[in-house]
């Protein structure tokens, strides 16, 4: 006889090998209904493998001869500048392949400290901290900073890392419509009763390549008596006239609180990100920003490398202003083509199109002309809004740019784009 209900259990029993197989198999079939739907949608991302250095001319798996790349954050094409690999190299040989350690542990070298002190003085500010990536900087930055007795006001439009280092805070959170300065204006006055506001954008808006009104922003933050914070990712490095970023290039240098931004895009194209700003705040993410406190130093070489190209920066603004000239000559080919570039004055001039799989599409026929552009579609970018973003860099040459908008007219016309 089974005592109680056993008999009923023992009915139902299964060996645990095979339950844990029935738990797997429900996974698999879980996840391949979502793969399935991403593909259905046309708006599944495949990786084309680079067998080349980064670059405006590189090679690609499986795709005879040279390919032209307009899709890189390589702005100033100094992710293969000789110096750069040859600081990086420096590095490597005398710094050693990494630290095996968080910052405050074993992990912060003289190359590390110099570094920031040279982020700070390049952006005119008091310090700088290191983070793996600019996505852990905005991680970090938010929860450290702000409290349930504070506000952080978020342009809808911002970066994912924005959003995401915004959730994790326990402030309170008002989203503004995109550059909307009026909505922004009523959720400074709806924040009031807060103690600290921070007024929280992109400089510039990597899906679209448009710029925040910082002026307009600031004016309004020292009338509500808000703080300003911008991410700088597509700013750094190319935008005003010695490439300090968008409040260089909007005169509010002195107005921008704090600044997060990038290694990874124009100033080497390795790795890394940083916040730099007041003293206090930088010391304070040293002591809570959790990006920071349990992730591993940034290699010697990517430091090596970011610091040389810090360097070149500040030495010369030549590479900077070629870029204006480039980026026009791009965007205006192309309207009058007939196509619709999404921004003004950016580098990343995103290629309206609509529909996911038109881009993915356009992009594939691209890539057969020697080519390589990207289509972004929905969930990067909202569902009707679907494009192909192209980067212009300071190292295309004005005949680079010119096959790439005869490509792009030629695929446009095949597939219904242009008439």
């Amino acid at each position: 006889m089974w005592p109680g209900n056993a008999w009923r259990a023992a009915l139902f029993w299964v060996p645990r090998g095979r339950r844990a197989q029935s738990a797997l198999a429900q996974l698999r079939g879980i996840l391949e209904g979502e793969l399935e739907g991403i593909r259905g949608a046309g708006t599944w991302k495949s990786e084309r493998v680079i067998t080349s250095r980064q670059g405006p001319h590189i090679r690609v798996d499986g795709v005879s001869g040279g390919i032209l790349n307009f899709c890189a954050n390589n702005y100033l094409g100094l992710s293969s500048h000789p110096e750069v690999i040859q600081a990086g190299l420096q590095a490597l040989e005398q710094f050693g392949a990494g630290l095996s350690s968080v910052r405050f542990i074993c992990g912060t070298q003289s190359i590390h400290k110099n570094l920031e002190a040279k982020i700070a003085r390049f952006h005119q500010r008091e310090d700088a901290i290191l983070y793996p990536s600019c996505f852990d900087a905005n991680a970090g930055l938010f929860e450290a900073l702000l409290t349930p007795e504070d506000a952080v006001l978020s342009d809808e439009l911002n970066h994912a890392s924005i959003i995401d280092g915004i959730r994790l805070c326990k402030a309170h959170k008002y989203r503004y419509r995109h550059l909307d300065m009026a909505d922004l204006e009523a959720k400074l006055q709806e924040a009031q009763r807060h103690r600290l506001r921070l007024v929280a954008t992109d400089g510039a808006f990597s899906m679209d390549g448009d710029i925040a009104p910082l002026q307009e922003i600031c004016r309004l933050a020292s009338r509500y008596g808000a703080l300003v914070f911008v991410d700088e990712c597509h700013a750094t490095g190319f935008l005003g006239p010695t490439g300090r970023g968008t409040d260089e290039l909007l005169g509010v240098m002195d107005q921008v609180t704090i600044i997060n931004s990038t290694l990874g895009k124009a100033l080497g194209g390795a790795s890394g990100g940083y916040t730099t700003g007041p003293g206090p705040l930088v010391s304070l993410l040293r002591q809570r920003a959790r990006p920071y406190l349990f992730s591993n130093s940034l290699p010697p070489a990517v430091v090596g490398c970011a610091s040389k190209a810090l360097d070149l920066l500040m030495g010369s603004n030549t590479i900077v202003q070629s870029m204006a000239a480039k980026t026009q000559r791009f965007r205006s080919k192309m309207e009058a083509a007939g196509f619709t570039i999404s921004g003004a004055s950016h580098p990343i001039c995103p290629v309206m199109l609509g529909d996911a799989r038109l881009a993915s599409r356009m992009a594939d026929d691209m890539l057969k002309r020697g080519i390589f552009v990207i289509g972004f579609s929905y969930p990067v970018v909202p569902k009707g809004k679907a494009r192909i973003r192209v980067q212009i860099s300071a190292v295309h040459s004005e005949e680079d740019i010119d096959h790439c908008v005869e490509a792009f007219v030629e695929v446009g016309r095949l597939h219904g784009a242009l008439p």
